[in-house]
């Protein structure tokens, strides 16, 4: 089955960095679009990057552009945010997802907390 586990999140203060991992199992990891979205308390789920799965391009929200960097490697099946400068209004869980054959899959988030 299709599985993604994220890791990496923690307390950081600000202007901090961090590096998360999404490490994917169950499916051709290769062959798919990934993305890491977050949610904030009190707010909606938010999409923060996207990585393809041919040409690796990438797209950002504006708020990250500069900041934070997707990245994948297909050899390890895992998909990476590496998130620089960060501010306090970057505190959420981040999740990655995929989309396979018309259903969303969800890994079970990891707390980003940055604060002084």
């Amino acid at each position: 089955q299709v599985q993604l586990v994220e890791s990496g999140g923690g307390l950081v203060q600000p202007g901090g960095s961090l590096r998360l991992s999404c490490a994917a199992s169950g499916f051709i990891f290769r062959s798919y679009t990934m993305h890491w979205y977050r949610q904030a308390p009190g707010k909606e789920r938010e999409l923060v990057a996207t990585i393809t799965s041919t040409s690796g391009s990438s797209n950002y929200v504006e708020s990250v552009k500069g900041r934070f960097t997707i990245s994948r490697d297909n050899d390890k099946n895992t998909v990476y945010l590496q998130m620089l400068a960060l501010k306090p209004e970057d505190t959420a869980v981040y999740y990655c997802k995929t989309l396979i054959r018309g259903v969303d899959y969800w890994g079970q988030g990891t707390q980003v907390t940055v604060s002084s």
